[in-house]
């Protein structure tokens, strides 16, 4: 069963840092292009960034320099390092895992940016 597993969410004040993992199971983790998306309450589900199979990397306007997506093929994980987090970070967070057109999907995970 294809799975993927969000982790490293939490409650951080403004500044502070946080790593999401997303552990994949029973695919070809190296073959998809993996990403990160977010949804706060009462918004619509937002890009955050995404990794290609090859490494490139992109990423929304809101979090350039401030977010890294990284991705361990050895591991079957996918990273996203969160860094001056603010306020307006605050959603839920998804992993993605996409292949010719087919997209699969975490649970998410939490954070909130609060003091």
């Amino acid at each position: 069963q294809v799975q993927l597993v969000e982790s490293g969410g939490g409650l951080v004040q403004p500044g502070g840092s946080l790593r999401l993992s997303c552990a994949a199971s029973a695919i070809i983790f190296r073959s998809y292009n993996m990403g990160w998306y977010r949804q706060a309450p009462g918004k619509q589900r937002e890009l955050v960034a995404v990794i290609t199979t090859g490494g490139s990397t992109d990423y929304a306007d809101s979090v350039k320099g401030r977010f890294t997506i990284s991705r361990d093929n050895a591991k079957n994980t996918a990273y996203l390092q969160m860094n001056s987090l603010k306020p307006e970070d605050t959603a839920v967070y998804s992993c993605s895992a996409e292949r010719w057109g087919s997209t699969i999907w975490g649970q998410g995970t939490q954070v909130t940016v609060s003091s």
